[in-house]
């Protein structure tokens, strides 16, 4: 039977099916009921059938994988010019760390009988989305921005998905999809309120520390736009330590583009507040209220992390570095390595801190 969803903080339950609520009544965004995870020692990388990707880890997972491409268990390099480890989640199937949402999100709507699925997104989200719904043979509709980047548009519309072109901010697009689906016109497969989707991105934690002989990295650094990787990782290190796999937590950095940090203002009194000068470059994190901000803030606080904020110069620097170093990444995908330097270069990482850093979207997606 599919999980049932309640809400944390008024502890309002709601009964799984097709009709249930995109949040709580309260406003509140909705988790899973069960939090599963398995007993006994994990085997090590060498012995695991890694075959079924990210799935592999389906004792953690209240959702049964029923669409999924064995996306999952992409590669962690050693990037010794960045003194890091590289994660390549640009290699997914769609060219980005949004198909492990896409996967876990539509196995969910599988399970409770959708039709339908609606997504609002700056491109990789929605093209994400529209693939995994074209494997499980429903109809998708995805809201995005009217400028969106024609690849990721055309990513879309070849996967046989309607795409929904909104004027105006990427708020604007977000409202515009919550009036289609409170309309009733389709279930909310949303990358920032949908907790199957964190079920899915909660993963990249479980492959970092299998990749890693069930350690932990020192710190992780990653971009932040409404969080659904940065939640993601805090959610898997907090299950694999509660599972007792693995012994204690990485400090999780965030990385944002001035202008768009609502993160880093909220941590205002940080010294690390980051580059005043507006930043467009990176147009998968122009996210000005992320839907779960709380929830980031209390990830920060509780793994002694931080976020900051970076204008468009270093943010193209670090992405001239990546191309050079044959990594083929989209410039959203340069804001997390630009950090890594400012934190280092700040003092606030050590030099010899073991630190990952998940390349996020295909350079591909930007011709």
């Amino acid at each position: 039977m599919p999980a049932d969803l309640r809400c944390p903080a008024c502890e309002t339950t709601y009964a799984a099916g097709p009709d249930e609520p995109w949040r709580c009544e309260c406003g509140h965004a909705l988790e899973f009921a069960d939090r599963p995870h398995p007993d006994g020692e994990p085997l090590p990388l060498s012995r695991l059938d890694t075959s079924r990707g990210l799935w592999t880890f389906f004792e953690f997972l209240p959702i049964e994988g029923h669409v999924t491409f064995h996306e999952g268990f992409t590669p962690l390099v050693d990037a010794p010019e960045w003194d890091a480890q590289f994660k390549l989640e640009y290699v997914l199937p769609t060219g980005s760390f949004k198909d492990r949402g896409a996967t876990t999100t539509l196995s969910r709507a599988i399970e409770l009988g959708v039709e339908r699925v609606i997504e609002d997104s700056s491109g990789n989200a929605g093209a994400s989305i529209a693939t995994y719904a074209a494997r499980a043979g429903l109809e998708a509709d995805i809201y995005v921005p009217a400028d969106v980047k024609q690849s990721k548009l055309m990513a879309i519309q070849r996967a046989d998905a309607r795409p929904v072109r909104v004027e105006g901010s990427r708020q604007d697009v977000t409202d515009a999809c919550i009036d289609a689906v409170e309309a009733g016109e389709g279930w909310y497969a949303s990358h920032a309120w949908n907790p199957a989707f964190y079920a899915g991105t909660m993963t990249i934690a479980f492959e970092i520390a299998a990749q890693r002989d069930w350690t932990v990295p020192d710190a992780v650094v990653l971009p932040i736009g409404h969080g659904t990787l940065f939640l993601g990782a805090y959610r898997g290190f907090s299950l694999l330590n509660e599972a007792g796999i693995v012994d204690g937590m990485p400090r999780l950095l965030g990385a944002q583009a001035a202008g768009h940090a609502p993160i880093v203002d909220a941590l205002a009194d940080d010294p690390l507040d980051g580059d005043g000068n507006g930043s467009d470059i990176a147009d998968g994190i122009r996210i000005a209220e992320p839907a779960r901000e709380d929830e980031i803030l209390e990830a920060i606080d509780e793994t002694d992390g931080d976020a900051i904020a970076l204008g468009s110069d270093p943010i193209e620097s670090a992405l001239d570095r990546l191309h050079r170093g044959g990594f083929y990444v989209e410039p959203t995908s340069a804001v997390a390595p630009a950090a890594l330097e400012r934190y280092r270069a700040d003092g606030h990482l050590a030099d010899d801190a073991e630190v990952v850093v998940p390349l996020t979207g295909s350079g591909l997606k930007t011709l």
